[in-house]
């Protein structure tokens, strides 16, 4: 049985309504009532920086929704969705997983990082759980597809080697 998990928007959401309110209150500050109006200062450059701000972070807010990025686990493979394609990684094409933590990240939570390496491909893998919607779930969901996969070297992902001399 498959379970999905959707990438979290919640930064997205939060950022956009941070810089929506800051701009409401500079533009209550700045404003000027005349005749029981309102009138917004048009001149003022930092209102304008402060519309770019806000314009930037909807834009990355609605192209992430869109995307619908997703991550589906089977019982013999991994599925990283999104709306424009799909990456199909089998179990047997494995060759090793690591589920632990990153070192220079600090998050609340025993598990942060699942990194896991595909015998066809040098680069390694990395899912940070702190990104996806139920994140208990899916380290547990992990932990079972990892039983029929090696298990990974104990390396310090995140920080340099050091080296002997």
């Amino acid at each position: 049985m498959e379970k999905t998990f959707k990438y979290k928007l919640d930064f997205y959401y939060q950022q956009t309504l941070i810089y929506f309110l800051a701009l409401l209150l500079y533009a209550g500050i700045r404003g000027n009532f005349v005749e029981d109006q309102f009138r917004v200062i048009y001149r003022d450059p930092i209102f304008y920086i402060m519309i770019l701000f806000l314009t930037i972070s909807l834009v990355g807010l609605i192209m992430n929704r869109f995307r619908d990025r997703k991550l589906i686990i089977d019982k013999d493979r991994l599925v990283f969705h999104n709306r424009y394609r799909e990456r199909v990684i089998r179990l047997e094409d494995i060759e090793w997983m690591h589920i632990g933590r990153e070192r220079l990240v600090q998050t609340a939570g025993r598990f942060q990082l699942i990194v896991f390496k595909i015998k066809s491909r040098r680069r390694i893998f990395r899912i940070r759980v702190g990104r996806y919607e139920r994140g208990d779930d899916l380290v547990s969901e992990m932990e079972q597809f990892a039983v029929h996969v090696p298990k990974g070297r104990h390396r310090r992902f995140g920080m340099k080697r050091r080296t002997a001399h």
